[in-house]
């Protein structure tokens, strides 16, 4: 029973992770005029804010299990999220050129 409860949360962890970053992806992607710069913040903001989160949900909370290594607590709770949100940023999601914006106010 152990072993599915903590499956089950390693699964919603990466759910909430890849769903983090693939709506930080595209914020990225319509907010920034390069597409360089919205390669930076997905190479390097994103990870960041996952690590936070997963200090959080497996250190405050106790969720997940055991992966055994530092590496692969990082591979599969970091990096595939990371690669999933910005492989359904850009596969699944219209391009941002095609998304109109609301005007601000000025």
């Amino acid at each position: 029973m152990e072993t599915i409860v903590d499956a089950g949360s390693l699964l919603a962890i990466i759910g909430l992770h890849t769903a983090f970053a693939a709506v930080a992806t595209r914020f990225f992607r319509l907010r920034l005029d390069t597409w360089w710069g919205s390669l930076i913040y997905v190479a390097f903001l994103i990870p960041v804010a996952l690590f936070f989160s997963m200090l959080f949900f497996s250190g405050a909370l106790g969720l997940g299990p055991d992966l055994g290594s530092q590496e692969m607590v990082f591979v599969v709770v970091i990096a595939l999220p990371v690669l999933l949100g910005y492989t359904i940023d850009v596969f699944w999601m219209p391009h941002p050129d095609d998304v109109e914006l609301p005007d601000t106010m000025e």
